[in-house]
């Protein structure tokens, strides 16, 4: 044409984000008609909507033992869909999680550092130790979030006042399993994994907030 033309190259910014929901035991508690299976399947949803907004590759794993679900990533809006139906189409009897067989299907299914935002809960420190030696494996090859619940209706007995010994040992044993989970948060920061300690009905927007933080620092 008779002008100079300049190519002009840009990286790729898109970024792998799974999903990945604990189906397992655990995950059957009730809070406020809800299961925190129910919670998460919600806020996975919600978290994989604003993915897929925000240009990254939304994909899901629903694991418990020997067992898996597995959309890989994709970022337009029939991937939104896909997801959406695999949510609600889960199921599960609760069994124990296996995360030897979540470390296993990662490895071989997820070849490209993502950030695996993982839904689950620890009954203890113990239950989190347990399954720690697989988390930090998977976190030398991806980042890892793991999403896990406190129990608001713990956190609102240690807020009311004791009028009583009953109360008082009440008090205490929600006192001690609350510094449990801070104990916990505190032991995955130690071995460099990002952690997510939420009440189940502020899922949603934690989960969301707290990809958006680590969008911002490029921590992919």
């Amino acid at each position: 044409k008779g002008q100079l033309m300049v190519n002009q190259y840009q990286d790729e910014r898109s970024q792998d984000i799974y999903s990945i929901i604990d189906l397992g035991r655990t995950m059957k508690m009730p809070f406020y008609g809800q299961t925190l299976l129910d919670y998460a399947i919600n806020g996975s949803l919600a978290l994989s909507k604003t993915i897929i907004s925000m240009s990254d590759r939304a994909g899901l794993l629903g694991f418990s033992f020997k067992k898996s679900e597995f959309l890989p990533s994709k970022k337009d809006m029939k991937q939104f869909g896909k997801i959406n139906e695999t949510l609600y189409q889960l199921e599960t009897d609760f069994s124990e999680s296996d995360f030897e067989y979540l470390y296993q299907f990662v490895r071989k299914n997820i070849k490209h550092r993502s950030l695996l935002v993982i839904f689950t809960n620890f009954d203890s420190t113990v239950a989190m130790h347990r399954q720690l030696p697989y988390l930090k494996a998977l976190s030398r090859f991806h980042l890892l979030l793991v999403v896990f619940f406190e129990n608001s209706e713990i956190s609102q007995i240690v807020d009311l006042q004791a009028t009583d010994l009953k109360d008082i040992y009440t008090k205490t044993i929600g006192k001690s399993m609350l510094l449990q989970n801070k104990m916990m948060v505190r032991e995955l920061s130690k071995h460099g994994i990002q952690s997510l300690l939420t009440q189940p009905e502020n899922l949603s927007a934690e989960v969301i907030n707290k990809y958006l933080a680590i969008k911002k620092k490029n921590m992919i």
